[in-house]
């Protein structure tokens, strides 16, 4: 980790994932690292950062919560700033971080300066909340994304999604029986949460290297 970044994977990759972390859990937390050792299994640099609001938490016993999703735009913009490194850029997160991603993608893609979108279990609405959708900005989403999410996700289920209005630039890989952060039960499903990972890093693969297509569109 260095004063901004937590990385893994090769520091020459071909393409990097920025990920931005989640409403309650910090950058480095089970779940992120999880996900972020996947992903660069498969050879992609994976660049991890916090919001202040969590970076403020680790030197403070205060529990601030987190600011509104459109709050937070400028300080993910700043990280694609601040981000050194060549080849290509795929912007996203988990949840909440995810969420700000997609708020910026279509800025920063029609600025050449990221080639596609990646959310690791996106808030389509809060828990208990269907009606309260987070998914307007959605339907006209330019920028190629991959969503991949839970079957069970409380946070927005296969049947709750397949209800949406989604832009035709949104792919979604749904896993089976994952939760908000892929796990599935496995005496129920059969998968394990590597399992999981594993098959959302694979998918990541395939999809970022079809990106390429996409770029003059």
């Amino acid at each position: 980790m260095n004063d901004r970044f937590l990385f893994d994977g090769p520091p020459d990759a071909e393409t990097t994932i920025l990920l931005a972390h989640g409403a309650g859990g910090a950058m480095d937390s089970a779940s992120m690292t999880a996900a972020a050792q996947a992903l660069a299994v498969r050879g992609f640099r994976i660049a991890r950062f916090e919001f202040g609001y969590m970076a403020a938490r680790r030197v403070s016993d205060s529990r601030t919560p987190p600011p509104r999703a459109d709050k937070l735009i400028p300080e993910y913009v700043a990280a694609v700033q601040a981000l050194q490194g060549s080849g290509r850029l795929i912007i996203g997160g988990k949840s909440m971080g995810g969420r700000v991603a997609s708020m910026v993608a279509d800025d920063l893609r029609a600025k050449g300066e990221i080639v596609g979108l990646l959310c690791l279990g996106y808030p389509f609405h809060p828990p208990g909340k269907p009606e309260q959708l987070r998914t307007a900005h959605l339907a006209q989403l330019k920028t190629p994304t991959l969503i991949c999410q839970g079957t069970r996700d409380e946070f927005g289920t296969k049947d709750e999604v397949a209800t949406y209005v989604l832009s035709p630039a949104i792919d979604v890989l749904w896993l089976e029986d994952g939760d908000h952060d892929l796990k599935p039960r496995k005496k129920i499903s059969g998968f394990s949460a590597a399992d999981h990972l594993s098959t959302m890093a694979a998918r990541v693969e395939v999809w970022a290297k079809g990106l390429d297509r996409h770029q003059a569109s």
